[in-house]
């Protein structure tokens, strides 16, 4: 070559790269069998009761108005009143409605019954055969 010549010399430059991924691969599975097992159980709690009693009070008192239903402790008064015929005509309170309140506390007994599950637990191959032959279980009541 000349020195007037003047030649260029190309060179490729290479560069590798490298990609790289998950793969989701099943390996095995688990199996869960619940079973319900049922039991009588006694429930025990407190009933109320409340009674009225009924009772007439006479009064025969004159009255200008119709006096106000009225609470006295545990006592509802109902006043019952009613006009006579007089020279004038006037209100009498005839007679007063007491309605007292009684509470009483029984106890109940009742046989329920209540069911609980319980799950075996087996772990599983890729193919779905059983691995081990160890069951875990857990119990869990349902209501």
């Amino acid at each position: 070559m000349g020195s007037d010549e003047s030649e260029e010399l190309v060179v490729p430059v290479i560069e590798e790269e490298l990609g790289a991924g998950v793969k989701a691969v099943k390996t095995g599975a688990v199996r869960v069998d619940k079973h319900v097992e049922k039991r009588i159980r006694k429930v025990e709690g407190p009933l109320l009761h409340e009674d009225v009693e009924v009772r007439r009070v006479p009064v025969g008192r004159v009255v200008s108005e119709p006096p106000p239903v009225r609470r006295k402790g545990d006592t509802v008064i109902v006043p019952v009143v009613e006009e006579e015929l007089v020279v004038t005509k006037r209100l009498v309170l005839k007679e007063e409605i007491h309605l007292i309140k009684r509470r009483t506390k029984d106890r109940f007994v009742k046989e329920v019954e209540l069911n609980r599950e319980r799950a075996e637990v087996h772990r599983l191959d890729a193919d779905g055969r059983i691995m081990d032959r160890r069951t875990r279980t857990a119990g869990r009541r349902i209501p």
